[in-house]
């Protein structure tokens, strides 16, 4: 990847970002400009929102346990409230994506991504290793715990697809 590639593939990430947080919809937003030239597919696309909100939660676990050195628990359910208000629309693909997959190879790669990030909560808790088999399930309850204290953007909803006017019209017309 060259210099202006990467920096051309940064700055629609950043488009794709705003989008995101504009829209709230919990989506991929294929729809803009360069997105599907530059990273190909969904897949891609949300592996790159998957590592930027895994970078940035880690980040924000480390100041928080700066800050908080004693209660590690609290300090890393306040980091990741810190962070879905940092990045909501991320969260909410992600969120999305990890109970909607479009196919088998996305529903493997947000199971593995959840994981990791779930062993990821754990051990900066002090609560488990890396190689602990039940890391994961701690982590697991560290996220919940923390989606419970956040109080920022909700969590994606799915809702069927608004009925359009004609279909409404026809419905009154029935009853």
């Amino acid at each position: 990847m060259t210099w202006t590639t990467f920096r051309n593939r940064g700055e629609l990430l950043r488009l794709v970002t705003t989008a995101a947080d504009d829209r709230r919809n919990g989506t991929l937003p294929m729809d803009l400009d360069g997105v599907a030239a530059t990273f190909g597919d969904e897949l891609t696309l949300l592996a790159a929102l998957q590592l930027k909100w895994h970078t940035r939660l880690a980040g924000s676990i480390e100041r928080a346990l700066v800050d908080q050195p004693m209660d590690l628990d609290e300090a890393i359910e306040r980091a990741w409230g810190e962070t879905a208000d940092t990045l909501p629309g991320i969260r909410m693909i992600l969120d999305h994506y990890r109970v909607e997959p479009l196919d088998d190879a996305m529903a493997e790669a947000m199971t593995k991504a959840t994981r990791k990030e779930h062993v990821m909560l754990a051990v900066m808790a002090g609560r488990s290793s890396v190689g602990d088999a039940t890391s994961a399930g701690v982590g697991a309850r560290l996220e919940e715990a923390a989606r419970l204290r956040h109080h920022g953007a909700p969590a994606v909803v799915l809702h069927p697809a608004r009925p359009s006017l004609l279909e409404r019209l026809k419905a009154v017309v029935a009853a």
